[in-house]
């Protein structure tokens, strides 16, 4: 087995049990997260490992533990004070934090990551505790295999890397962005069972270009604006070549990259050291699944809805490309595809001709004799021309904009179909563009809903008389990303394919149970489903031929299923041992 840190190894014994090979002890053990089990230390390994006198005399179990933690947390007077206090866990005891966000995900998840999370991005420097992860700097890049060298971690296979340019919908927020990059990898661990310690959470601190924050005197990043250009490319050059070589088995999640910048670096690299972006290929993959489900539970086929698309960014593009590929695969010719996906931004349809445009956009650009016969009343149609026109029967926020679903938006699509799909799916929850209780009234109860930020059911008297709830799905990047880095993590993939990520969103889909009326599964389900997605990546990457692992690629189904189960890391302590004692 490899070595994971320069602090200890994980070792079997002659029953084949796994066990901690620790190389520190006493005081500096207590402060070393990965390996404090804080009142969880045994008698023996008390003496064993000089911490006598330094923990209280009590041994507590992990549930006594874990029991003690729950009431401090509900103490806590407000979700970012919540938020603060898990990360402070998480500092100090990292089995304990896993252990406790496993039996309480469901109630954690919207504490630990959207929509609060936001509100710790923008307080990062002030909230300021403990280090974690890796910092890349301008004014250190030239000396970055010394930092890489500094980390005690000695097999990282996943990181999440951000230069904090475009986070959720509050944009730029400089070294504050740290905190989406630590927050999603512990859902990595919690929902995609990789262990803590092949974990890696990087920011990219190339400047910002907020003049609020390079004034002020605390704020913890580089004083300057943002790199651009060749020194922009140069300095991600580094970044990567030093991952490489520090982390060859590592695999890089891109998170939070302005649109400028998003599908370059992925273009950029995703060949060069397995990569993908989450904002891109996550979200598009999250929205796909949804809408494959909604599709039937309506009762229709996906391949006959027409989708509008609010948002022309990273978030909005990444969608239209999973729909338009989804479409392909449904069995339409990639015009036939093209012409069921309209891609609405601030100016209106994106149409040919905008000088504005950027690349990623151009493919979704109509030309004027597409739109020769509609009904519109300026140079270009609005979001509601758009889906009256295009007799739209789903649409899709992701621009950012509270309240941009107006009523007037709301009846358009609901007029072109009886069951409408509306997904308004921007983040954090004040960026939402319809509340789902808006939804509700303004389509009276008919819509299919699902958000980006989780949303009570909404109660709803139909005509009838009858009461009852209109399901709030969550259309939640978590349900994909944990399970599409497992898989490629297990696979040991060159690459992260096109394929792949459909996968992930096809899996997805198929373990939604539309019967409860909901277009994605709950939180409870996420670790199963995030298992089910790793087994499917996987193989889609040995049919592929990328796969690096020999082991998997002469597996089975049931065999690989076996061996991811059995490779998905569970919160639990293991017994220590001090390097040089005896095995038993």
């Amino acid at each position: 087995m490899a070595r994971v840190s320069r602090y200890y190894d994980v070792k079997r014994d002659e029953q084949d049990r796994r066990y901690l090979e620790v190389n520190v002890t006493g005081f500096a053990l207590l402060h070393i997260p990965l390996l404090n089990k804080s009142t969880g230390f045994s008698a023996e390994e008390r003496k064993l490992l000089g911490l006598q006198g330094l923990v209280p005399p009590h041994q507590s179990t992990l549930e006594e533990q874990k029991e003690r933690t729950y009431r401090r947390y509900l103490q806590q007077a407000s979700d970012l004070e919540r938020h603060v206090y898990l990360r402070s866990l998480q500092d100090r005891n990292e089995v304990l934090f896993y252990a406790m966000l496993e039996e309480h995900l469901e109630e954690m998840l919207p504490i630990l990551y959207t929509p609060t999370v936001g509100e710790a991005v923008k307080a990062f420097s002030d909230l300021y505790r403990y280090p974690r992860g890796l910092v890349v700097s301008t004014g250190d890049i030239a000396s970055l295999d010394e930092s890489l060298e500094n980390l005690p971690l000695d097999d990282v296979r996943m990181i999440v890397a951000t230069d904090s340019s475009a986070i959720l919908g509050i944009g730029d927020q400089g070294f504050g962005g740290m905190a989406i990059s630590i927050g999603k990898l512990s859902l990595y661990t919690t929902a995609g069972g990789v262990g803590p310690d092949k974990t890696l959470p990087v920011e990219l601190d190339v400047g910002t270009d907020r003049q609020d924050l390079l004034d002020d005197p605390l704020y913890l990043g580089v004083h300057h604006t943002r790199l651009t250009g060749a020194a922009y490319d140069e300095f991600l050059d580094r970044f990567v070549e030093g991952v490489q070589a520090r982390y060859p088995k590592a695999i890089i999640q891109w998170e939070d990259f302005a649109k400028g910048s998003a599908f370059r670096v992925l273009e950029r690299y995703r060949r060069v050291i397995p990569s993908f972006n989450d904002d891109i290929q996550g979200t598009g993959a999250m929205a796909l699944a949804g809408l494959l489900s909604a599709a039937r539970l309506k009762g229709e086929r996906f391949e006959d809805q027409v989708f509008v698309v609010v948002g022309a960014g990273a978030g909005g593009i990444g969608v239209a490309m999973a729909i338009r590929q989804g479409l392909i695969r449904a069995g339409l010719s990639a015009e036939q595809a093209s012409a069921r996906v309209y891609v609405v931004d601030r100016q209106g349809l994106l149409v040919q001709g905008q000088v504005e445009l950027e690349a990623h956009q151009r493919s979704f650009a109509r030309t004027p004799a597409e739109l020769f016969d509609w009904t519109v009343q300026g140079d270009v149609p609005t979001l509601q021309e758009t889906i009256r026109n295009a007799r739209a029967t789903a649409l899709l926020g992701l621009s950012g904009v509270s309240g941009l679903f107006t009523q007037g938006v709301i009846e358009a699509v609901a007029a072109n179909t009886e069951r409408p799909i509306i997904f308004p799916l921007s983040n954090p929850t004040s960026n939402v563009e319809a509340l789902p209780e808006e939804i509700v009234r303004w389509t009276g109860g008919r819509a299919i809903i699902a958000s980006g930020s989780p949303f009570a059911d909404v109660p709803h008297r139909t005509h009838d008389g009858i009461d009852g709830t209109v399901p709030v799905g969550q259309g939640n990047n978590v349900f994909i990303f944990p399970g599409l880095g497992f898989g490629a993590i297990i696979s040991r993939a060159r690459e992260i394919t096109d394929d792949m990520v459909m996968e992930a969103a096809r899996t997805l889909a198929d373990h939604t149970d539309i019967s409860t009326g909901r277009v994605y599964p709950s939180i409870d389900q996420l670790r199963e489903v995030s298992i089910q997605i790793a087994v499917r990546v996987a193989r889609q990457a040995i049919s592929e031929g990328v796969a690096a692992e020999r082991r998997v690629r002469v597996m089975s189904d049931e065999q690989l299923m076996a061996f991811v189960r059995r490779r998905f890391w569970v919160p639990k302590y293991l017994p220590y041992r001090r390097v040089g004692t005896p095995t038993p």
